[in-house]
Formats: C-alpha cells, sequence, structure tokens
C-alpha cells in the first residue's frame, strides 16, 4: 500500500530554509505517512535545486506566483493526500501522530503556529494567528495545509495570484477546516526586520483591502516594498 500524502512546498531562493523543512518530514516518512516530494520552483537561482535533489525531490518549474507554484505542484501530487508547507516552515515532534489521526476523515487541516523567535512580539502574534485560525477559520500559508485531493478538487483548489492564496483556499473551505493537535514552527525573519507590530499590521491591513476587492496584483505589489 502506498503512503498516502504528498508534500508540496513552494520555493523561491529558499536554499537555507528547505533543508530544516525537509529534516522535519523524516519523522513523517518513517511512520509510513509521506510518499513524495514535491518542490514547486518560482525561478530560484540560488542552490534550492541541488537541495531539492538531495533530498529525492520531484522538482517543478514556473512563474514566480505563489498560489502559481502551489497549483502545479498539487496538479504534479499523486497522493490521496496534499500536505502544503511552506519552506521556512518546520513542523514539530509527533506531528505525524496528529496527522494520522486526521486521515480517518475527510475535512481539511492546519497545525498551530509558532515562531523561532522569543519575546512578547512573537507570543502576541502566534496567539493572534491561532485564534484568527480557530474563530474564522482562516489559517494562513505558514500554518500548513493538509487536505485529501478529493477536497482540494472539489473546490478548485489554489488560485494562480501572486498574493492571498492561502486566504483563497481557506475561504473555499469554510467550514471544513479543523486544527491539528501539532505544531509548525516558522521564521521569524520578516516580523524581525519590520518590528512586530509593524509587519503584524501591514498583515491585516493588506487581508482588509483583500476583503473589499482590491486586486492581488496591487496588493501583492505593496506586500513587497520594505
Amino acid at each position: 500500500m502506498r503512503a498516502p500524502i504528498s508534500v508540496v512546498i513552494p520555493v523561491l531562493n529558499s536554499e537555507a530554509a528547505l533543508v530544516g523543512c525537509a529534516a522535519a518530514l523524516m519523522e513523517g516518512v518513517e511512520a509510513g505517512l509521506i510518499r513524495e516530494v514535491i518542490v514547486s520552483d518560482g525561478g530560484s537561482c540560488d542552490a534550492t535545486q541541488v537541495i531539492a535533489d538531495e533530498i529525492g525531490a520531484t522538482w517543478v518549474s514556473g512563474p514566480a506566483s505563489r498560489g502559481g507554484q502551489l497549483m502545479r505542484g498539487c496538479v504534479a501530487a499523486k497522493g490521496e493526500w496534499l500536505l502544503i508547507l511552506h519552506a521556512d516552515t518546520q513542523l514539530q515532534a509527533r506531528w505525524s501522530e496528529a496527522v494520522k489521526q486526521h486521515l480517518i476523515g475527510n475535512a481539511a487541516g492546519y497545525f498551530r503556529l509558532a515562531f523561532d523567535a522569543k519575546g512578547l512580539g512573537a507570543r502576541y502574534v502566534e496567539r493572534w494567528a491561532n485564534l484568527r485560525s480557530r474563530l474564522f477559520q482562516l489559517p494562513y500559508g505558514d500554518q500548513g495545509l493538509l487536505i485529501s485531493r478529493a477536497l482540494y478538487d472539489e473546490v478548485g483548489g489554489y488560485l494562480d495570484q501572486p498574493l492571498m492564496e492561502d486566504v483563497a483556499i481557506a475561504r473555499a473551505l469554510w467550514g471544513q477546516l479543523i486544527g491539528l493537535d501539532a505544531v509548525a514552527l516558522t521564521s521569524a525573519e520578516k516580523y524581525i526586520n519590520q518590528g512586530w507590530l509593524v509587519r503584524g499590521g501591514r498583515n491585516l491591513w493588506t487581508l482588509a483591502r483583500y476583503f473589499f476587492g482590491v486586486p492581488v496584483e496591487t496588493l501583492a505589489a505593496a506586500y513587497r516594498r520594505p
């Protein structure tokens, strides 16, 4: 019997982060959960592909767009379940136990967010993110997404857009998202560089503008500005 999960990781010059992300997946390989790892690239010019080859991942490439990269990666996936992870996210110990229990049903799942940083800023943003996910069924991409192929196809999958692809699919999955009893540890680099309040405020403002119908291309251009 083949392992059920295809892991899809979007990358863009992610050589440093991909090593840790892949290492955390070994628990799932040993538990017989992971069938394949697909690395979907958006035009990397560093050693990301070398690392992907070293870990035995399938390499998919195309234009840089997180939604488009995820869409291409999921199209290439052969598993009955898809596990979507950002390259700078590392699943924490015993995550495979929570995932194995979740596979019994058909709902989509997401992980509890934590940052690889200390301090009140990190704890505050973590708590808000986890509360937002529970109350509004709105986990972000750095919390991962575990979804059956059948449900993924049913809701139309990821949209080819440069930003808010995670929000779009979460909205499509309303009422079908369950928090998993496991932690996704993600990089706090952008928050540390920009400031926890500044970065958090920008994220909330971007989300509000998206809900009000501002084109994602406009949002993406503003989001990329320092």
